[in-house]
């Protein structure tokens, strides 16, 4: 039988195999450490590489270090040699030595992955059910949340916990503040692209000075608090999410829990509350911009001067318009918050789970916010209101 030796040291670590009987003895002498486990491995695979259906023993007795991987290698090399029906032992092992293999033997094998091919005509129906199981898990992690969030501004106006003011403060700038420039903009722009096209289409019928009606009644009921909802869904939804996902993947959020602090009330109630509060007043500047944008679009476009714009404006706006935006924006508001929240603290400790949740946490809000909007006008219209 060779004599097999790791070749890089010889001083290292060495696997000497000899026949003794119907018993493979496999004697190791050296530094069995994970610094050389690429050439470990190879010494114990050709030291074994001829057992001919022999039984296998390992000689530990000229080992001076031996740690875990260099332990794993072994007791794995034992356990291929029972997997076969042949015996297999260590000797000679000092007290820590076999204590650490007897510790690593004890651990069941790891069950070898074995996944299960869908036939592809059955792959859209799994991934269709898939989407159904994650999206009622989804539901029901939501509302346990929005329980969680319910509970702690309780608690904050009942004085039980804190409501930290210069967070609350600091996420309204941040969330709100912040944005009105970028929905100011796109609010003008929106405004701008809609009566052009409004005019194009009415001035067939001479009816082009009811573009003031429709410009109004769309940026104050639908358009304004769209675009308000869909850029903070973009900005600050997608922010939330990884500022917390960021926190779960650095235990931050576990040391707040140990240090008797509630994340909720810490880090999700601000940011909530500047959203339920500032949405409606971005809604309400976006719909001013879109004003803005609208008028001048109308005087350049449709001949329509600024005053007959103002007169024919005050005449078409009512409370009512006013108030259907108002009512809706806190509520998108809140469904924003709670899926960015949602999404952040399902983050896992890798920056591929962050960016996913980042991704899914803009898109879930966005196409809530619309179907909200939706349920919102059927109902609106159903109360004529």
């Amino acid at each position: 039988m060779a004599d097999t030796r790791i070749a890089a040291n010889p001083s290292q670590a060495s696997a000497h195999a000899r026949v003794e009987g119907e018993t493979l003895v496999v004697a190791l002498e050296g530094d069995w450490r994970a610094d050389n486990a690429r050439r470990l491995a190879a010494g114990v695979d050709a030291a074994l590489r001829e057992r001919s259906g022999r039984g296998a023993r390992f000689d530990l007795s000229a080992v001076r270090e031996l740690d875990t991987v260099g332990a794993w290698l072994l007791v794995k090399a034992a356990r291929d040699i029972e997997a076969e029906g042949r015996p297999a032992e260590f000797a000679g092992a000092s007290e820590p030595h076999a204590r650490l293999i007897a510790q690593i033997g004890a651990t069941p094998p790891r069950a070898a992955a074995n996944p299960r091919r869908t036939p592809f005509y059955l792959a859209p129906f799994e991934a269709f059910g898939r989407t159904i199981v994650s999206t009622w898990t989804d539901l029901v992690d939501s509302q346990a949340m929005q329980g969680r969030i319910l509970s702690a501004f309780g608690s904050a106006l009942m004085m039980r916990g804190r409501l930290r003011p210069p967070a609350f403060v600091n996420q309204f700038d941040l969330i709100v503040l912040r944005a009105v420039p970028i929905v100011v903009l796109i609010s003008v722009v929106v405004g701008a692209i809609i009566t052009q096209q409004s005019i194009l289409q009415l001035r067939n019928f001479g009816a082009q000075i009811y573009v003031v009606d429709l410009g109004a009644i769309l940026m104050f009921r639908e358009v304004g608090l769209l675009l308000a909802a869909i850029m903070i869904a973009g900005r600050s939804g997608s922010a939330i999410t990884a500022e917390l996902g960021s926190m779960r993947m650095r235990e931050e959020i576990d040391a707040l829990n140990v240090m008797g602090i509630d994340p909720y009330q810490a880090l999700v109630l601000p940011r909530m509350l500047a959203l339920v509060f500032g949405l409606p007043l971005l809604t309400f500047i976006g719909s001013l911009a879109g004003l803005i944008g609208t008028a001048i679009v109308a005087r350049y476009y449709g001949d329509i001067p600024f005053d007959v714009f103002l007169d024919r404006l005050q005449n078409t706006l009512n409370l009512q318009t006013l108030m259907v935006g108002m009512v809706k924006a806190p509520v998108m508001g809140f469904v924003i918050g709670l899926i960015a929240v949602n999404e952040g603290f399902k983050v896992e400790g890798s920056a591929e789970s962050l960016g996913a949740h980042t991704t899914a946490s803009v898109v879930k809000a966005i196409f809530m916010v619309i179907v909200a909007d939706g349920l919102f006008a059927v109902f609106f219209a159903a109360i004529g209101f």
